[in-house]
This record gives C-alpha cells, structure tokens and sequence, in this order.
C-alpha cells in the first residue's frame, strides 16, 4: 500500500488558450480501484501521462510506485503478435497465455500477424500484457473499446477480483460502475475524490448541481435587481447633477440664492448619489462572481438525407472469410428510416461486412448483396489516424461546412480553445469526436457506424441518442453497448461463429 499525491498541479498545452489543471491538489491510496471520470479533452489521459512523468509541469507529484500504462505503444505492427510483445516487456510468453485463457481468448492469435488481429483481439492481448504484470500500478485507458458484452464481462470480474489497485478510465459507464470503490473527477481544472463507485458519484454531483442551479438562479434574480437599483440610481445621480447648474434665481419672486452654498449641497449630494451607483455595480460584480459554471449539453444535428429507396441494403446468405469463414452465412433487410446493428464476438467478422459493403474487404466473400450504386453514405471508422491537419483544412478536404463541424464539435464539449489544435496533436477522445463530428455534417441517405462510442463520454452518449431518436436516419451500426443499441436500433443481427 501507497500513496500517490499532487499538490498545486498546474498544466496546459502550449498550442491551448486554456490550463487542463489549475493548481489542482490530489492524494489518493494505491489500493483503491480509481475511475477517472472527466468529459473528453479535460485531461483524463493527460493526468495518467503526467503521473508517467511524460510531461513538464508546475507543482508536485509524488508517489511510491511505477507505472504500467495501457494501451501500450506498437511499434511495428505487421510482426507476430508473440514478437510485438517480446519487444515490450520481459514477461515470460506463459503468464501472457494464461491472462488470455483467463480472458477466454484463444492464445493462437500471438502467432498471427498483430496487424490481422481484429480491434477486441488486440485490446485482449495488450490487457494480457497489463496484467501479466503485476510489480506496477496499472493505470488502465479506455479497457473496453472493442470489446464485446462477453469479454467485457470477464474484464470487470477479473478487475473485482484484482487485490491490487489501479486507475481506470472508461466510457462505459456500467463496467465503471462495477469494478471502482472510488472515483476522481476532473472537475473546473481541479481533482476531486468521492468514495464509491460511478453511481454514488453521479447522485453526489446531481445534488450538488441541482443545489448550484438553484443558488444560480437565486443569484440571478438578486443581480436583476441590483441592476435596476443600480440603474434608478444612476439616473437620480444625473439629476442632483442637473441641479447644480439649473436655475437658481426665480424671476419675480424677491428671492435672492447664495450659489455658492447650492453648489456645495449639489456637489455633495451628486458624490453620495455616485458613491451609491458604484456600490450597487460592486454587489452585481460580487453576486456574478458566485455563480458557478454548470455542464450543459446541447442537441447535435444531422445531416441525414430521405432517400428515395425504400430498401437501402438487401444481404443474402453473406459469409466471409480469410482461409476460414468468419461467420455463418447471414442474411438481412435494411429499409429506409430502419436502424440494424450487428453484434458479434470479437473476431466475428462485424466489422468485415461493413468493409465488404464499401468494397475494403480483402478477403473471400460468398453470398449476394444488393445496394444502390448511387446511394450517398456517411461512414464511421474504427481506425481514424489519418485524420490530420487543421479544422479548416479536414472541412475543405471533405467538403463540409465548417461551420457545421465546428457546431457539432462544441456541442460535444470539445472547447473553442482546441479549435487551432491540429487534429493530429487532439486527444484521443477530441479525434474521435472529429470523425463524428464529420459523419453528421456529411449529407447522407445511409450513416455506417462502426463502433462510434469508443472513447466518448456518457454526455456524448446520450447527445447521440436524443438525435437519432429525433432524426430517425437509416443506419448499419456496429457497436456493444447494449443501453445505447436498446435506445437506438430497430434490428439486431447476431453473427454466430462458423
């Protein structure tokens, strides 16, 4: 058991207007099992690299433990999965097997190309990895993207089980919810500790948010009416001032005005009545300091496109394969409007079929398919690296309104500070959000996602939802997160290994 600690932590991006951390404070115990919770791009993966000492920073971290991170760098990845591995640790190529086994994962693909492996077979052997490991604290990024509900599972267990502590970062919220006792938040460039797990952590903050938006809104009817009173007496102050210099001798009546002496009274009372102006303005500044910066989200849009087809897609007895078929043979409809997503284990071929349909599959195929040749789709890929360059260059490139794609992008919480960033030097989860981003200002009668929510946050999650349910495109999802396939999809077709 140890400590991990920072005091006055303070970091940012040189090519970012704004910190990540802002003298943030943090001391937590080794063996707690750690969710990092933050929405993308507020520095979740950028903590774990500072604990790594992968950059420079202001303030302190100290701790009594080495690091393991996950997922860990390939450097060429056309090389056996055995040799990639023997490159980047020294665990005996067993203890690997047996985390494999563990994960029920068959240990023939460390003989297989790490390049051929399918993105949930490559997330299994780096997890083996992590945890063939066990002389360092894991600190564990985005576990689940690729996987299926099944490996999934058994991740969770295995975590449950792990005596030893960790830092978990992940957007699924149940498996969070499942494995942490404890959650740090990144919350208005601080860390904050709860105790307990992803649920007990967002009721403590919805309580904590409703309060604020009830004081906010307290706040805001009180500044309302200092501005007014503030308002009534700057115009009572223009007044005392008009009086200085208004009449003082009224004709006709005898009456003789020591001016002198009316001007003092005037002056005076015009000070008292300037002095009053600038205290009310002060307790509107005041008040409008307390208010706190609540999380909003904001309804995405989408640029789906009512095609003329009723039947968009038609598959008929589709298997295939690379030397032995992948799945047995499927067959399936997609009409307009319709949402079919495709679950299968890891390794089943889900994301093949959305590869042969537009025409990137290098393997063998049997079986017909009938598509529209002239059909516009908007595609979402798993792998999006060579996504690089500035906003406005990705827009012209792709012949978007860049505009829209800045829209979409703030409204899922990538800061305007980012907007200068080169896609490239984005966190993942902001390169993710650009791919999405892109998808839904692309002009489309048909949106293919494969895997959409790997690396968004639960708010991004939702912002999907809500604008699918609205738009009701047609769609051919592959994805594993049954919540989000419950709300969306209107078929699911399971593959069944051959």
């Amino acid at each position: 058991m140890g400590n991990i600690e920072l005091k006055q932590v303070t970091f940012g991006f040189d090519n970012q207007a704004q910190l990540l951390f802002n003298k943030a404070n943090l001391t937590i115990d080794t063996s707690w099992k750690l969710g990092l919770i933050g929405r993308n791009g507020r520095g979740k993966t950028t903590l774990l690299n500072l604990l790594q000492g992968v950059y420079p920073y202001q303030g302190t971290i100290t701790h009594d433990v080495s690091f393991n991170y996950f997922p860990q760098q390939i450097s060429d990845d056309e090389q056996l999965t055995y040799d990639v591995l023997s490159e980047v640790t020294t665990v005996e190529i067993w203890q690997i097997e047996k985390e494999l086994q563990l994960m029920q994962t068959d240990d023939a693909i460390l003989w297989r190309p790490f390049v051929s492996l399918s993105g949930g077979e490559k997330t299994k052997v780096l997890l083996a990895l992590l945890f063939s490991d066990h002389n360092h604290f894991p600190l564990i990024d985005e576990p689940t993207n690729h996987l299926d509900q099944q490996s999934r599972k058994h991740i969770a267990q295995y975590l449950k089980d792990k005596k030893q502590g960790f830092i978990l970062v992940s957007h699924d919220r149940s498996f969070v919810n499942e494995v942490v006792d404890h959650v740090i938040a990144i919350e208005k460039r601080q860390l904050m500790v709860y105790q307990g797990n992803f649920a007990t952590y967002e009721e403590q903050k919805g309580r904590r948010d409703q309060y604020e938006l009830d004081q906010n809104k307290k706040l805001k009817t009180e500044i309302g009416r200092l501005k007014q009173t503030a308002s009534e007496k700057a115009e009572w102050s223009r007044g005392r001032e008009k009086e200085k210099f208004g009449n003082r001798h009224v004709a006709g009546s005898g009456a003789i005005f020591d001016r002198g002496a009316i001007g003092a009274r005037a002056a005076r009372t015009m000070k008292r009545s300037k002095t009053l102006v600038r205290h009310m303005e002060d307790k509107v500044a005041d008040k409008e300091q307390l208010l706190k910066e609540i999380e909003t989200v904001d309804m995405l849009t989408m640029n789906y496109q009512s095609s003329y087809h009723k039947v968009l897609l038609e598959v008929k007895n589709l298997q295939l394969a690379y030397e032995q078929p992948l799945f047995e043979p499927v067959s399936f409809q997609l009409t307009k409007r319709e949402r079919v997503a495709i679950q299968g284990a890891n390794g089943s071929g889900k994301s093949s079929i959305i590869h042969y349909l537009l025409g990137m599959f290098t393997g063998q195929a049997d079986g017909e398919v009938d598509m529209p040749s002239n059909i516009r789709i908007s595609y979402v890929r798993q792998n999006y690296e060579n996504n690089v360059g500035t906003l406005q260059e990705f827009a012209n490139e792709h012949h978007l309104s860049y505009e829209t794609l800045l829209n979409n992008l703030h409204k899922l919480g990538v800061e305007r500070c980012v907007f200068n960033t080169r896609i490239e030097d984005m966190s993942m989860g902001q390169r993710k959000r650009v791919e999405l981003a892109k998808s839904l200002a692309t002009p489309a009668e048909l949106f293919i996602w494969d895997e959409p929510l790997n690396y968004l946050d639960v708010f991004n999650r939702e912002q999907l939802e809500q604008v699918i349910q609205l738009v009701q495109p047609t769609m051919l999802l592959v994805e594993h997160d049954e919540t989000f396939l419950d709300n969306v999809a209107t078929q699911i077709i399971r593959l069944q290994h051959h």
